[in-house]
Parts: structure tokens; sequence; C-alpha cells
């Protein structure tokens, strides 16, 4: 292409003509670099190269991190990485050589990038969100991207969707509200891993974690500040029960005292809680990932025991007497995962019940066609929603319209395996989620997401609208 094809194309005479005049209109005392700056803003935005590698997430083990190269800049993102749940997720492609590490190395899905995906996307604009995941989708003839090679580790860091502030002109999570038919950004109540237990952490301590959240906060600033308070509160009420070594954490920075019963992990929370001058502002969630430890039709509460006496296995009836009997002891106002994936007889049950928030995380896996049958038959209330679970933001935005229009509550998640790519922190705002769910306020690949809405919320300045007591809405 000549250069005078290229600036046809692009309309650019015409464009640099119109700077000129702007700069003269303006009588600025530096017309060079006035012109430069309205000439950037005029150019479309085109994705000229792209380049991905190999990082490790905040566990040690292999992801992927994407270069996205345009004539506006480049732009980095990164994929988390969680434990995958099986075929109704997007799957994880890896290697598999044991002798690099254990088998998880993504050298193939960097391959991929680079050379199949990058081919498709070079020249494309990458504001156009739809065309860009539509793209990727074509590469992907499998159905959710199931043991194929275009999958999470492939189409989730190309969301070139982030940083589009400097492509598009405005915040990202304003481009996602956009995108979504949602006008009104909101920031969400943080749910933050106070204790972490099951597949999480190496206590005795069968559910996953247990999360406080500073529903009665009037600003995400002042739910931060309760939430970092109460977790060091919490710190000293372990040590002083259990010593200095009862505080080391679990994958998601919550402690990881060696305890063993639902009740013994509450009351420390309770307790931290009754320290600060929060008490009823702040509320309880607990993740139970029942699926961990169902055997057959029970669930064993020693499934971590080295110790186990055979005698803490709970049918589902038990179970649903247990989480009503914690339900009124404390104040616990969302419940994640009761029971196995596929017991959808019980977590009916237990959503008539109204006790509080049922929220599908391993029950869903963020996937269309389980949220629509959770919706027809009274399931859950409420979606876990995971990115990388879907596969494209455009995919991401349908399941969320989906527990939307159920009236349903809406969590945004982190991974296990997490970066230090705020992403999500975004997209719960421009989803007006309500609710986030990032782990601990401590560690930076936590904190990098809670740190992210503090800055929303500046932007926002007196437009800013926290969820609060809303969570659901």
């Amino acid at each position: 292409m000549s250069v005078q094809e290229y600036l046809d194309k692009h309309m650019l005479s015409r464009k640099i003509e119109d700077a000129v005049n702007a700069a003269v209109r303006a009588k600025t005392p530096d017309p060079v670099l006035f012109i430069s700056n309205h000439m950037r803003k005029a150019v479309q935005a085109m994705i000229t190269k792209i380049k991905a590698r190999q990082i490790l997430d905040s566990r040690g083990i292999p992801t992927v991190e994407v270069d996205l190269y345009t004539n506006k800049g480049m732009f980095r993102a990164s994929v988390p990485s969680g434990n995958p749940n099986g075929m109704y997720e997007a799957s994880e492609l890896r290697d598999g050589d044991k002798g690099v590490y254990l088998g998880n190395s993504v050298t193939k899905a960097i391959k991929n990038i680079n050379e199949k995906i990058s081919e498709a996307l070079i020249g494309m604009d990458p504001t156009l969100q739809n065309q860009i995941d539509q793209a990727m989708i074509d590469l992907d003839k499998t159905e959710k991207k199931l043991e194929t090679q275009f999958n999470e580790d492939c189409i989730y860091p190309f969301k070139v969707i982030k940083k589009i502030k400097y492509v598009h002109q405005v915040p990202l999570y304003k481009h996602i509200a956009d995108l979504s038919g949602k006008t009104i950004p909101m920031l969400p109540v943080p749910a933050f891993t106070v204790i972490s237990g099951g597949k999480h952490a190496g206590n005795n301590l069968a559910i996953q974690e247990i999360m406080i959240l500073p529903t009665g906060a009037s600003r995400f600033e002042e739910a931060l500040r309760m939430g970092s308070e109460t977790y060091q509160h919490l710190k000293a009420v372990i040590t002083e029960k259990y010593g200095a070594y009862g505080c080391n954490v679990g994958e998601d920075g919550g402690f990881a005292p060696n305890v063993s019963r639902q009740v013994e992990a509450l009351d420390l929370v309770k307790e931290a809680i009754s320290r600060t001058d929060y008490n009823e502002k702040i509320k309880i969630a607990i993740d139970i990932a029942a699926t961990n430890f169902c055997i057959g039709t029970r669930y064993d509460l020693d499934f971590k025991s080295p110790q186990k006496s055979g005698q803490n296995f709970k049918s589902a009836e038990d179970m649903i007497e247990l989480y009503k009997e914690l339900c009124n002891e404390y104040p616990i106002i969302s419940i994640e995962d009761p029971f196995d994936k596929e017991d959808w007889e019980h977590i009916k049950y237990f959503s008539s019940l109204e006790l509080c928030q049922v929220v599908g995380g391993d029950l869903l896996m963020s996937n269309a066609k389980r949220i629509e049958r959770a919706i027809t038959e009274s399931a859950c209330n409420a979606l876990l929603l995971k990115v990388n679970q879907v596969g494209t933001v455009t995919e991401v935005i349908e399941v969320v319209k989906q527990a939307k229009e159920a009236h349903w509550g809406m969590v945004t998640s982190h991974r296990c395996g997490e970066t230090v790519d705020s992403f999500i922190a975004d997209l719960a705002v421009g989803l007006a989620s309500g609710q986030i769910k990032g782990g601990a306020p401590c560690r930076g690949e936590r904190l990098e997401k809670y740190n992210q809405l503090l800055r929303i919320e500046e932007e926002l300045g007196e437009d800013a609208v926290y969820a609060g007591e809303d969570i659901r809405q």
C-alpha cells in the first residue's frame, strides 16, 4: 500500500487539515504538539502486533500474559487460573510435559496466540469487542472451547477491551457499562476472605472460605477500611487462641488456623467483628464448596482430617439443618455451593427457604445452559461470575443479562491462581454486579482489584454509587 493509499483509506489527509485548522483556532504556543495529540485521537485504532508470553500466577503455576500493540500504544493483560471443574467451563490448555513445571506449562497456548489468533486479529479495531470476540470464537469450532487448542488461556487475555480508555476515550468500566447496556456504574460490596479452608488451605476445615461483607459502609473506601481493620483484629484473635502459627494464610490470603468445625471458625470472625466499631455493618458469607467433600450422597466434614473418625458424615438433610443453625446464630447473608454441583434437588429446596442469598459457583460454572436450568428450576438466586470460565467478554455480558433478568444477585469473582491484572474490578463496576469476591485484604494480586476500585470511586467523585445493603439489586 502506498503512502497516498494509506492516507486515503484512513481519511488522514482530511484529518491532518482539520488538526491544523484546530491548532490555528486554539492559538496554541506549541502547534506541533497540539496537531500530534489531535491526530492521535482522530486516527482509528488498529491492532498492529500481538505478543504472548508465559508468566506465573499467584500459586507459582504458569499462565498467559499478552501484550497488545495498537497505533495508540501497547496494552497488557494476563489471565488467572482456577481449579477446572470439567465439562461445563472453558478448558485450560496445558502442555502436559511432567518434566517442565510438572506438566503445567502453557507454551502450546502461547504458540496459538502468537501465530493463529494474532493472524486473525491484526488490523482489527480493538474497540469493536463483539467482532474481536467473534473472530476468536470462529477459530474455536467446539462448543464452549472443550478439548481444544483455543481455550481460556488463549481467549481470555485477549480482552483487548482492557485499557480501552486510551483508545476509546472513556474509562474501561464505562465502556463495559456501554457494552452491557447498563448506564449507571456501581461500586460493589467486597466479600473479603478472612478464613480459608477446603482445598485452599492446609488446615482441617472442610468449608472453603469465610468472608465478611461491609454492607453498612457508605462508600467503597470505607468498606475497604472496615475489611482491613477487621482482618487485623482477626489476626490478633487467632494469635491469642492458637499462637502465631495460626495466622498462616491460604491461597486467597485468608487465615488458616487449624480448626475443623465451622462454628469454631465463625466464632473467631464474630469476635473480630465485635472488636471493631462496625458490628451490624459487617455481614458474613461462606463458600461451602460442598462438591469437594461429597462422597456419593453424603458429605464428609472430616475429609481433610488425618484422624478420621468416620462419624462426621452428613446427609443433605443434615447439611440443611446445619445451615439453618448457622444462619440463626451468625449474621450470614450468603452461602455459596451448599451442596454437590449435581445435587439440584436439595439446593432447590434450600433456596426455597429464603434464609440467605444462595450463590451458584460450581453449580453453574458461569455456563449459560446451567444458568438457564437454574433459573427455570429456581435452584439458586445469585451467580458467581468467573470470566475465564466463559471465555470472552461478549459471552460474559450475555450470561450476566440472564442473571439480571431473573432478578438474581451477582458476584464477580477472582480465581485461586491470580495475577496482578485488575480487570475484574472494572468489570464489576461496569456490570453493576453489586458484589465482588477478590480474596483477603492482603497479598498484592488480591489488593490490586480493591485498589483499582478505590481509583474508580475517586474518578467517579460525587457520581460514585456504592451497592451497600442492596447487594442483590
